[in-house]
């Protein structure tokens, strides 16, 4: 099995079975959406992961669509859709990306921003693994990557990660840290204010002479 293959199963495996809600948009982060092989698991370094493979599935557009089109022309499983129609789809998919994409790099930006030690390299290096899931593409059959560039979708953990991420370092201001809850974060009680002692009273006797 090649590289790409085994990492496209790997991702299929992460994802709903056929026929379940798509996770695009959606902003609820559950602790049941996988993460995807060899990403990382804190928010910001996701993020920085999935920004990666969209990238790369987006780089790979315009090679892989002659191959899509000829694949396409085959016999369809359903005849009432036209070929056009299926084009259509991925020209949907690819504005998609784009959004995605968008969405993913503000929220990087944003922890940056909020985050009080520099990060932005480590989201470099995140964003370049996730890239690299499609290095094989370059040594495999042009028709073979292309019915696998056609499988694959955006792990579903990646866009209610960067909301979630992008809402907390909006939220958090300084106090952000890449995977703390806001709701876990406690407000630091004001310190008691010290007890000011009353001067001791004097007597007539103690009172001092002039």
């Amino acid at each position: 099995m090649s590289a790409l293959i085994a990492a496209l199963t790997l991702f299929a495996a992460a994802e709903p079975a056929a026929g379940s809600a798509p996770a695009y948009n959606d902003r609820a982060l559950t602790e049941d959406m996988p993460y995807p092989a060899g990403a990382p698991r804190d928010d910001y370094g996701l993020v920085g992961w999935c920004y990666g493979a969209l990238r790369g599935y987006v780089d790979l557009h315009d090679q892989m669509m002659p191959d899509v089109t000829e694949i396409e022309k085959a016999p369809p499983v359903n005849p009432d859709t036209t070929l056009a129609q299926k084009l259509a789809a991925y020209a949907t998919i690819q504005a998609q990306a784009q959004k995605d994409m968008k969405l993913f790099a503000r929220s990087m930006e944003a922890a940056e921003r909020a985050s009080l030690k520099p990060i932005n390299i480590v989201g470099a290096a995140a964003v370049k693994k996730g890239h690299a899931t499609w290095n094989a593409a370059s040594s495999m059959p042009k028709r073979q990557v292309a019915q696998n560039w056609m499988g694959w979708t955006l792990p579903v953990r990646c866009v209610p990660t960067a909301h979630a991420l992008e809402d907390r370092a909006k939220l958090m201001g300084k106090t952000f840290q890449v995977n703390t809850d806001p709701a876990e974060l406690e407000p630091t009680p004001a310190p008691e204010p010290t007890p000011v002692e009353p001067a001791p009273e004097t007597s007539g006797a103690d009172a001092p002479t002039r």
